[in-house]
């Protein structure tokens, strides 16, 4: 009989009492249609647009398409391929190895980003540019420091991963290597009389120690934190003090087995330290504050700062004393334990809202402190320069102060500076100008210099760090721009008569001329107003916060200049749209038109100040990518992943804060743009003397794991009580998203764990 279905067999199987069919076609199946073909992966960005060679610097890749395997081609002159890990399809990370070297004449290339896929044959689309700072090839002196037996001085340049060693005597220079970055030095005995030099380092976790009567001898190393910018070592040579700006805290490390005695958290960005009997005191360079902590256990005793009615002596600044309202960045400590007190190089007291509208408060200057009541006493003003380094005799009782704005050195005397404000107004003993090696560039021509209340040529030398001798008759400087330690014969200081004898030099300085000079102008305070663009932007950061800016009249955050490049306008309201027209603006507004800027000033300054990249972020992986998990500043976790998803959804962030610099300012089409997003307006501080305007532009959030105070009106970090600003809290991200109104993205629907999560994140970008 027929089977009903003739082009079909039936075959039946039973299997554990289970019958399967399986129909088998007497004709040949067709051939499965093709597969529609994978689109292209698109490279979208690049973040950040700017990125520097002196370290291992994280990278972040935005496109779609993306998968695992996928590699960043970068042009020439780099030419590298880095593997890239892959998150999701629009995110990736790498880090551009810190071996990557480029023509040493050439301050900074742009290179093309591309895609490489996965497997041959895969299309990519899509490129980005990236600009690589050459600083390796920029060398930058940094810190100084002396041996025990006054025979060699040590100078850290970090950009070139270098400690030079100076012998004074034959000018002998021996180039040390050290880890990444070195940012600290200092020189001790320890308990057996032996000399050493401890290093400390901005982005490696280690402190190295040199056998100084052992040249040549490889270092110790010992575990230490990285971020690295202040060191100091106990009397006994027995431990040392790290001043770091990752977690912002004071690390105690044993010199003898390497151990962490105790850490203590302390004001944003510390660097600033100086042992005082059983204390340590440190400086913060956000918050103007000096806090003392206990050398035993990190324990703080007391907090420093000047407020309403700390005398002012000499400067600009000497009759708004009742205006105080907090500190600027403590740029130099030392103590006097004959004395009972530190000494402080400063900017002044940051003078607050005024009826007589005075806005320009830098006053450079040394104050007095007293540890033992926890008080500012007083505040010498010089009323031009910037003070940064200082040196004391104690026997002499002559403190020396380097102006790196003038390009001097002062004399002072300082029992007289301690004694009373009579007896600090006659403090000064001599301004010592540092003269300038031979064919050294000027910005001007010679007869522009110290006419007309100016500044002379000596501010193109840069005294940065001061050294004194053993014997206290020899004076060493540390000149920043011209590449020199200076050799000042002290021996007779207390009658004004110190004189340089030599200078000795360090490095060669002139490798990219035009940026040098743009440095130099950076930290120069020609016109003798005490302003400078580091004055408020201190080593291309923030400046705490002033009170200033003509129209609006008002407290504002001083902001970093880190990246800035990409992120025009400036001002709130814009009044710059790009940086060259900022610096003409603003550079010759600091000199009070004495004089404008010229074209090529204007060039110079732009070049060096366009090439002040963004920090790497230190809370990222090896391979570049945010951890799975983070600790947060305040003891709390967040997810970082999770907080991308956040930041991107639920969070309503890139609306205003999009990739790959996280602001609209980012983009020609969107920058500009003036929101009010209910975060508030000012500081509550006189503020019938504040003039607001409601409205700011987003910040990019690059960079923000080291931005404080937050918001415009610096509210998220500061607070005030009475006549006064104080520290209402140190991590300033968690108070963003706390007073953050209805339209500030959609921060207030958030759960804790949720703001945990974004906050993670934002930390990692």
């Amino acid at each position: 009989m027929k089977h009903s279905f003739a082009m079909l067999a039936v075959l039946a199987l039973c299997v554990g009492g289970v019958a399967l069919f399986v129909l088998r076609s007497e004709k040949p199946l067709a051939p499965p249609p093709p597969e529609p073909a994978r689109p292209a992966a698109r490279l979208l960005a690049v973040g950040p647009r700017q990125t520097s060679n002196q370290t291992s610097e994280p990278l972040a890749v935005y496109g779609e398409g993306l998968e695992q395997g996928m590699r960043l081609a970068l042009g020439p002159p780099v030419s590298r391929e880095l593997p890239l890990r892959v998150v999701d399809a629009r995110h990736a990370y790498t880090r551009l190895p810190a071996d990557v070297a480029l023509p040493p004449e050439q301050p900074q290339v742009s290179v093309t980003a591309r895609l490489v896929a996965a497997q041959a044959g895969s299309a990519t689309e899509g490129e980005a540019r990236l600009d690589v700072v050459n600083d390796t090839a920029f060398p930058d002196l940094f810190a100084l420091a002396l041996a025990p037996d006054g025979g060699t001085a040590f100078i850290a340049s970090p950009p070139t991963d270098t400690v030079f060693a100076l012998e004074v005597a034959s000018g002998k220079v021996t180039a040390l290597a050290t880890a990444d970055g070195p940012s600290a030095i200092t020189t001790y005995q320890d308990a057996g009389g032996r000399p050493w030099l401890a290093v400390a380092h901005r982005f490696s976790p280690e402190l190295r120690l040199y056998a100084l009567d052992a040249p040549g001898s490889a270092p110790r190393v010992l575990p230490a934190p990285a971020g690295a910018m202040g060191l100091a070592v106990d009397r006994r040579g027995e431990v040392a003090f790290i001043a770091e700006q990752v977690r912002d805290t004071v690390r105690a490390v044993s010199l003898g087995d390497g151990k962490e005695r105790w850490s203590a958290a302390v004001d944003p960005n510390p660097q600033a330290l100086a042992p005082w009997k059983e204390l340590i005191a440190v400086g913060s360079l956000q918050t103007g504050q000096v806090e003392l902590l206990r050398q035993s256990n990190g324990g703080r005793v007391a907090t420093l700062v000047p407020g309403p009615g700390v005398p002012i002596v000499g400067g600009g600044t000497e009759r708004f004393s009742r205006q105080v309202m907090s500190g600027k960045a403590p740029r130099g400590l030392v103590a006097s334990e004959r004395l009972g007190r530190l000494f402080m190089s400063s900017l002044g007291p940051n003078v607050g809202p005024n009826a007589e509208r005075m806005e320009v408060s830098a006053n450079g200057g040394v104050a007095v402190l007293d540890p033992a009541r926890g008080e500012v006493v007083r505040h010498r003003g010089f009323g031009a320069g910037v003070t940064e380094g200082v040196a004391l005799d104690e026997a002499a009782g002559l403190l020396y102060a380097a102006d790196i704005g003038l390009g001097q050195v002062r004399v002072l005397d300082a029992r007289r500076l301690v004694e009373s404000e009579a007896g600090a107004r006659k403090a000064l003993l001599q301004e010592l100008p540092m003269p300038l090696p031979e064919k050294t560039p000027r910005a001007r021509p010679e007869e522009d210099y110290g006419k007309e209340g100016r500044a002379g040529v000596e501010l193109h030398s840069g005294p940065r760090a001061l050294a004194l001798a053993p014997d206290g008759r020899t004076l060493y400087v540390l000149n920043r721009f011209t590449g020199t330690v200076a050799v000042v014969d002290v021996s007779r200081a207390r009658a004004g008569q110190a004189r340089v004898v030599r200078q000795l030099p360090v490095t060669e300085m002139r490798t990219q001329p035009k940026r040098r000079l743009g440095q130099v102008l950076y930290y120069a305070d020609m016109g003798r107003t005490a302003m400078s663009c580091d004055a408020c932007h201190l080593e291309g950061h923030t400046g705490g916060i002033f009170f200033e800016k003509t129209r609006p009249m008002r407290i504002y955050r001083s902001t970093t200049v880190r990246g800035s490049r990409d992120t025009p306008p400036y001002f709130t309201p814009a009044s710059t749209h790009s940086i060259a027209e900022t610096i003409e603006t603003v550079g010759s507004r600091n000199r009070f038109q004495n004089p404008r800027l010229t074209a090529t000033e204007v060039e110079a300054l732009t070049l060096f100040t366009s090439l002040i990249p963004t920090l790497p972020n230190p809370f990222l992986g090896e391979d570049g990518a945010p951890p799975e998990t983070l600790a947060l500043p305040d003891g709390r976790t967040g997810r970082s992943a999770e907080g991308r998803a956040l930041f991107e959804g639920k969070g309503g962030c890139v609306a205003c804060h999009p990739a790959p610099l996280y602001t609209l300012d980012q983009s020609p089409e969107t920058r500009g743009r003036y929101l009010e997003v209910g975060t508030p307006l000012a500081l509550p501080l006189r503020m019938d003397q504040q003039d607001l305007v409601p409205g700011a532009a987003p910040p990019a959030l690059v960079g923000a794991w080291d931005v404080w105070p937050m918001l415009t009106s610096a509210t998220a970090g500061y607070e005030v009580k009475g006549a006064r600003l104080t520290v209402g809290t140190r991590f300033p991200l968690r108070k963003v998203l706390e007073s953050s109104g209805p339209t500030h993205g959609n921060a207030q629907a958030l759960t804790p764990q949720e703001q945990d999560d974004l906050i993670a994140f934002i930390l990692t970008l």
